[in-house]
């Protein structure tokens, strides 16, 4: 299944909002954006990070209607992704785990037909302290973490699924492309200070290592009056290069990508085959 061909040439969009108080709100921006990628010629689109509600006060109730794929976030992304016919990476919502009372903040893969393929839960939770108005963020309060890494085949590459934090760990993007993976996409509610000294760097460095595609989809804007976050959604080459960004707005940052085109860096400068193990 991982062999589907990847000669096709394809386009994939970085969709950008700034997520508030109101989830149906928050939902029909996100249902806009998606229209617009596909009718700009998307193929992939992702979605950033808590899309649909960024109030941890709501979290658990959230993660109790979405344990079923009828729930109201995960039957919108199956619509949005079948009525655009777009490969969809849902960014993320909260799924509960009833014995724990915490939830999962899980990335649902959905084919171009709106089915379910699976789902990616962030491995790497934020408990880190920051020179901004929140101050202090501890995602282990509420999260649970994930152990196991993700990718799915599209026509158009493998795309492996990586949440914000996890973009500080390089260890997974190693892994995530030894596991096939051509695309990588970053989903992310990045705060503007970490955001403004680390987020393009990071996203670059990775797309350089790996040799691939890397889809970086992040929320932007003032959340509450203590949330801001940085924007600069992204979509940048195997080579390193910033193919499209949408700064700061709520919209979409749309590129075309050619997975030949990682075959091809990776052949000519074959980092994998001289990795060694010290």
């Amino acid at each position: 299944e991982m062999m589907m061909t990847k000669n096709k040439q394809a386009r994939v969009a970085a969709v950008q909002i700034t997520t508030g108080p109101d989830v149906e709100k928050n939902l029909n921006e996100i249902e806009k954006q998606v229209i617009q990628a596909a009718a700009d010629g998307a193929n992939i689109v992702a979605l950033p990070e808590v899309f649909a509600c960024y109030d941890s006060q709501k979290y658990l109730a959230l993660g109790q209607q979405e344990m079923s794929a009828l729930g109201n976030l995960r039957s919108r992304m199956s619509r949005w992704a079948k009525e655009n016919k777009v490969y969809l990476i849902g960014g993320t919502i909260p799924v509960l785990e009833p014995k724990a009372s915490k939830v999962y903040p899980r990335c649902y893969f959905y084919n171009d037909q709106g089915e379910e393929q699976g789902y990616y839960d962030k491995i790497h939770l934020f408990d880190v302290d920051i020179d901004d108005a929140q101050g202090r963020y501890r995602e282990s309060d509420m999260f649970l973490s994930g152990d196991e890494i993700k990718v799915f085949p599209t026509p158009y590459g493998n795309v492996g699924l990586t949440i914000c934090y996890d973009l500080r760990f390089s260890y997974l993007y190693d892994r995530l492309r030894k596991a096939g993976a051509d695309i990588i996409s970053v989903v992310a509610a990045f705060t503007e200070t970490t955001g403004k000294a680390h987020w393009q760097p990071l996203l670059q460095a990775r797309a350089i290592e790996q040799q691939c595609y890397i889809l970086a989809s992040n929320q932007w804007g003032q959340h509450d009056d203590k949330r801001r976050t940085f924007g600069h959604s992204m979509v940048i080459s195997p080579w390193g290069e910033v193919l499209n960004q949408l700064t700061q707005g709520q919209g979409v940052a749309c590129a075309d990508i050619d997975c030949a085109e990682v075959d091809r860096i990776r052949r000519e400068m074959p980092i994998a085959n001289h990795q060694r193990s010290l």
